[in-house]
């Protein structure tokens, strides 16, 4: 037992000596926290959110909103199955399936403060609207959202 003490102290001293940190530098690089990107997490909360907001706000349109699964990280033959079974790059995070006076559908790109649209993105934008018949927006926030769903839904018949 006091040999793999001893063991232990050679370790972390020859450990300090080659990094040149302190114990208390080792310990704190040890203990630290990993941050991951907060970029796609915080765009995650901001679209659950709106997602939770709209099913109590408009319960009557249950199911006429929903996400599109089109990112993430995938293996190639998962995205190889996908691509054959319909899946197009740069396609609205959120589709609300309801008319109004001048749109068959509302297109919603969920991005944060500092996020802007992929190339596949735009182009996709470019190729539905290019008839005027669906409206796409690109929401930044929980209240971008509302006051995009509240002013489409407001504008009926």
């Amino acid at each position: 037992m006091t040999k793999s003490k001893v063991t232990i102290k050679v370790t972390i001293a020859e450990a300090m000596s080659a990094n040149r940190m302190t114990f208390d530098e080792l310990m704190a690089k040890k203990n630290a926290v990993k941050t991951r990107k907060v970029h796609k997490d915080e765009e995650h909360r901001i679209q659950c959110a709106c997602v939770r907001w709209f099913s109590l706000q408009y319960p009557r349109l249950h199911g006429r909103l929903f996400a599109v699964p089109n990112g993430g990280r995938r293996d190639a033959t998962t995205a190889a199955k996908l691509k054959a079974e319909g899946v197009v790059a740069g396609v609205a995070d959120l589709i609300l399936l309801k008319s109004n006076r001048d749109y068959g559908a509302l297109l919603i790109e969920m991005k944060t403060l500092k996020g802007r649209q992929r190339d596949s993105q735009k182009q996709w934008q470019n190729i539905v609207c290019a008839d005027g018949e669906y409206k796409y927006v690109v929401c930044r926030s929980f209240d971008d959202f509302q006051r995009e769903v509240d002013d489409y839904l407001n504008n009926e018949y």
